[in-house]
């Protein structure tokens, strides 16, 4: 049985989100309507002047996508999200980029899990080396377009669900497994983990971080370093 690395990927490997640069791609292609950016624009303004939170700027884009893109042809988004991937494939961080090389030569089946979808994570994840990606996987109708419909959203809002799934049916272990996430939505997988290590922590993560003794890592321009582990 195979060791598991589970990462998350937007903000713990991609230095952005992967759905914020589809929907903005989206918006300038003219597949979604223009006045799509200005349903988030307040969100994006706030999080940038550092009046707001991240966590209301990524769901105002996620409401945008999910309210744009019924209706439009999976031959054009599978476009999209290849040239958005091939711009973007090395914006990455350091420490997560070498995390990931060195567990794979040391044999560890690496699986990765986002909330973003996952026709764009497949592209993205490639060629980094994952075995397994779980991701949003939005319905296709019968004229090969999106439906709207989001398939098993129950099991993707709780990655520890997600991880469970995924040593069964891959026959894998989770002794010695490795875990990295930045928000609390990647908590309930760092729970399972025997290594859980929180990367550019958001405030959430961070508390939950202290009162495990888990291991936080933070990637400041060229530098990387630990906080020390600790309790409240």
């Amino acid at each position: 049985m195979k060791r598991v690395a589970i990462f998350d990927i937007d903000g713990t490997l991609f230095r952005s989100s992967l759905l914020i640069e589809l929907v903005n791609r989206l918006v300038e292609e003219g597949i979604f309507a223009k006045s799509a950016a200005g349903a988030f624009a307040r969100q994006k303004l706030a999080w940038l002047d550092r009046k707001g939170d991240y966590e209301s700027y990524i769901m105002a884009v996620v409401t945008v996508f999910r309210e744009n893109i019924k209706g439009v042809p999976y031959r054009e988004f599978s476009r999209i999200g290849r040239e958005v991937v091939a711009e973007q494939k090395d914006r990455v961080y350091r420490y997560t980029r070498d995390l990931i090389a060195e567990l794979k030569k040391r044999g560890y089946f690496l699986l990765a899990i986002s909330h973003s979808p996952k026709g764009a994570l497949d592209h993205f994840c490639r060629r980094l080396g994952f075995d397994k990606v779980y991701g949003m996987v939005y319905e296709i109708g019968p004229t090969d377009r999106f439906t709207g419909a989001v398939a098993d959203e129950h099991l993707m809002m709780n990655k520890a669900l997600v991880v469970r799934r995924a040593v069964a049916k891959e026959g894998l272990t989770l002794k010695g497994s490795v875990g990295v996430g930045d928000t609390e939505s990647d908590i309930s997988f760092l729970e399972l983990v025997e290594t859980p290590i929180c990367f550019n922590p958001n405030v959430a993560l961070y508390r939950e971080a202290r009162r495990n003794g888990w291991r936080v890592i933070v990637e400041r321009k060229d530098v990387v370093y630990e906080v020390h582990r600790g309790r409240k």
